[in-house]
């Protein structure tokens, strides 16, 4: 097992402490794929560490996560006209998002490595998940976040979880930039996706897609914010693929909010990347303006043959709703960016209806409520009576 720049090639041993390549390019694991168990993908005891063969770590720091619930989307599949519609539930992980399947094994490999602090910056679900597995761990944890723009779930969690809370005057690329510094030289270990080990977490989530459904679907449809969990989630069905576990590969369909859409808006014009410079949406876990892992994410959408897309804070929430209302999936807004994407696509006639589909949905809806509750208004109280009850009834 080897770290490889995906720009130039070089490779870096695992027990070195390294995020970027010397070219400055992005790392990657490199597992060997000869000594993985193809034999487990049986439908049975879905877990996350059920792959451990898979995974580049040998110590283990868990919370029991993965596992989560592959819903059939019977309702809106019916609604929309699609064949097969499917959401991987990451909420039900145990500090509700998909963080924590790279916190799992990123705290591991800290403790691998002898480091006692971790550290991250965070619109919210990273801190969180952080805080937890450093404090399972006993270690140390400093996350930083963009002053007044993370949901209250969020910051809560990561305050009751025993870590450090810095807010950052500025958004989350300005906080980002001061942990990769004090990665370098505070002695901190940084656990932003940037770090490829966490990144081989994430890619779990394609592992128990093929476990649970006994079979590859056509398209995989996920929010796109720092753009790890696209990558890792190619990463993982293209090892089962390499390994000889499935014989077709999905496309990859990344969605972005349109006031943090660098990504989607550079594929749709065909021109160069360039960042969103005040990245601003209603889906904060998504309110990213220059994502580290984009190059990643590009590769993982081109080799797949996918497509980027964009959608606007109203449909965003039209598709929270539709989750919740439809279905009784309550996720947060930048999981329904997912539902948003893949509804209009459809309505362009982009994506086929004769296809099956998996929803990516990357957290719980009660890490940010307010958006619910700033957008609803309680009706008047009634009357303590039947008949006043009857009325409303009627």
């Amino acid at each position: 097992m080897v770290l490889r720049c995906i720009r130039c090639g070089r490779e870096y041993p695992e027990d070195e402490v390294r995020y970027r390549c010397e070219c400055g390019g992005l790392l990657e694991v490199v597992i060997d794929l000869d000594k993985v168990d193809t034999n487990i993908f049986d439908g049975k005891n879905v877990t996350l560490w059920k792959y451990e063969s898979w995974l580049p770590v040998k110590k283990r720091v868990t919370l029991n996560e993965g596992g989560t619930p592959l819903y059939k989307l019977e309702n809106l599949g019916k609604d929309l006209g699609i064949r097969e519609l499917y959401a991987k539930n990451e909420g039900a992980n145990p500090t509700g998002s998909f963080k924590d399947r790279g916190m799992t094994v990123g705290v591991s490999k800290a403790l691998e490595l002898g480091m006692d602090k971790v550290i991250c910056a965070s619109t919210g679900n990273t801190s969180a998940s952080l805080a937890a597995y450093a404090a399972k761990a006993g270690i140390k944890a400093y996350v930083l976040v963009p002053s007044g723009k993370i949901a209250l779930g969020k910051l809560a969690q990561a305050i009751i979880y025993g870590a450090q809370v810095v807010p950052v005057k500025g958004n989350f690329d300005d906080a980002l930039r001061i942990v990769v510094e004090a990665s370098s030289k505070l002695g901190v270990y940084m656990l932003n996706s940037i770090n490829p080990f966490r990144l081989e977490g994430q890619k779990t989530i394609a592992y128990e897609i093929y476990d649970q459904l006994q079979e590859v679907p056509d398209n995989v449809v996920l929010p796109v914010g720092n753009a790890g969990n696209i990558s890792a989630i190619w990463k993982g069905f293209k090892e089962l693929y390499e390994a000889g576990v499935i014989d077709k590969l999905p496309r990859m369909i990344g969605i972005q909010a349109e006031g943090a859409s660098p990504l989607a808006k550079a594929w749709k014009e065909k021109r160069e990347f360039r960042p969103e410079e005040r990245p601003e949406t209603v889906a904060t876990a998504i309110r990213i303006g220059n994502p580290a892992n984009w190059p990643k994410a590009w590769k993982a959408v081109e080799e797949s043959g996918g497509t980027f897309e964009s959608v606007s804070d109203k449909e965003i929430l039209e598709a929270q709703r539709l989750l919740a209302s439809r279905e009784g999936l309550f996720v947060e807004p930048a999981s329904a960016a997912s539902l948003a994407g893949l509804i209009k696509l459809l309505k362009n006639g982009e994506i086929e209806k004769d296809e099956s589909y998996v929803l990516i949905t990357t957290g719980h809806g009660l890490k940010d409520p307010n958006i619910v509750i700033d957008n609803f208004r309680l009706p008047e109280p009634i009357e303590p009576t039947l008949e006043a009850f009857r009325r409303v009834m009627k």
